[in-house]
């Protein structure tokens, strides 16, 4: 086997068996490898962008990375703004991006840059291999890189001829590092807030935000009157009939203002507080209510659904009752072209499991009202601002 071998075998050992790519030269033996190993999947795209806008999904949507193929520097550069919007989501990625023969860099060809530093913006975790010998174990680090919880991305640089030279064989896989539990004073802290009697809300994000987690969060709403919000761009939210709802905060910062007005208690689970997309002249950044305790229930990192089961249990809560009933507008038929019309429209056609990719930052709202009683679906949004999701 040679380098590139070893590496994709690596990954179909470790389930890592989907590449989107858009590959050069310096990565024709690691296409040739995805064609030889038996289970890997390549799937081509015309524009670095959509590879890492479909690999942000992908993770998204399988808990799991997708590996992408970028050619040197420039390739990733234009990976990068959809990297921006997956780094915001916690999307599982392994990027593999090709890289000058080591013993070809001194030369300092055309495509030569400074890869590693393209890649520190947009990664967790950045490596790049100095020979074939190692890449595969380089590419077993970068699968538990891209598995830590709530999930990163993991750049390996490979240069051309640690992917051509041979090697020995594949690596043996790495366990990410055991998921992080909520301290116990921050469950009691929040147990506490809820039966205060106080107006208090709950912000969730990640974990939280699906079925299981909304489930628990309602029991916690229905037995202690909070309410359950979840940031403007989450990176997935379950939704729809029969599921527990949940209001998401205002774009605007006029209207977070208003939406979190009279707020004394947040609790925050896997996301910080909230702050407005912009700064504007005479207006607030800071969106949290003067005076208003903010109590850190479950970082990003922590388990925010054994957070909600062990607040759930201090609060003798029981299963969630309130579902969203089942309601679908009626076709439009004329009117004004806008986006509720355009809303309206796809929420009379959604099918069941539909999922939806929202990049609209101000005009989404015209989709996501017309929305909320269809059938189950799921709802991605543009976690990083940086629009065009591929």
């Amino acid at each position: 086997m040679n380098g590139a071998e070893t590496l994709i075998q690596t990954f179909v050992n470790a389930g890592i068996d989907v590449c989107f790519t858009n590959p050069g030269t310096s990565e024709m033996h690691c296409v040739a490898a995805i064609d030889r190993i038996e289970g890997a999947r390549g799937i081509l795209a015309l524009f670095e962008g959509a590879v890492t806008g479909m690999a942000d999904g992908y993770g998204r949507m399988a808990g799991k990375p997708a590996f992408t193929l970028l050619h040197l520097g420039p390739g990733l550069s234009n990976a990068s703004a959809n990297l921006h919007n997956a780094k915001r989501a916690n999307s599982p990625i392994i990027n593999v991006v090709g890289d000058h023969a080591t013993y070809h860099a001194q030369y300092d060809a055309p495509l030569a840059s400074d890869i590693a530093g393209l890649a520190r913006p947009v990664s967790h975790w950045v490596h790049s291999s100095s020979s074939a010998a190692n890449l595969a174990a380089d590419g077993a680090r970068a699968v538990a890189a891209a598995m830590t919880y709530p999930g990163q991305i993991a750049t390996l640089i490979a240069p051309a001829n640690c992917a051509w030279d041979a090697a020995s064989g594949p690596a043996r896989q790495i366990a990410p590092p055991p998921l992080a539990q909520p301290g116990e004073s921050s469950i009691a802290d929040a147990v506490t807030a809820l039966r205060s009697g106080k107006k208090t809300a709950i912000l969730m994000r990640g974990a939280c935000l699906m079925e299981d987690g909304l489930e628990l969060a309602g029991g916690i709403a229905e037995a202690s009157g909070a309410r359950l919000m979840c940031d403007t761009f989450h990176a997935r939210l379950q939704r729809g009939a029969g599921r527990v709802t949940i209001e998401k905060m205002p774009y605007f910062a006029e209207d977070i203002v208003e939406f979190l007005a009279g707020t004394e208690r947040l609790i925050l689970i896997g996301t910080k507080p909230p702050v407005s997309f912009f700064a504007y002249p005479n207006k607030p950044s800071w969106m949290t209510p003067e005076g208003c305790e903010i109590i850190h229930l479950a970082t990003p990192e922590q388990d925010g659904i054994a957070a909600l089961r062990a607040v759930a249990e201090g609060l003798g809560a029981k299963p969630a009752q309130k579902r969203q009933a089942l309601s679908r507008p009626d076709l439009p038929t004329g009117g004004p072209f806008n986006a509720y019309t355009i809303g309206t429209a796809v929420g009379a056609l959604m099918p069941e499991n539909a999922i939806v990719s929202d990049e609209a930052a101000t005009s989404g709202n015209g989709c996501y009202g017309p929305t909320e009683g269809c059938p189950p679906h799921d709802w991605l949004c543009l976690t990083g601002g940086s629009i065009g999701q591929g």
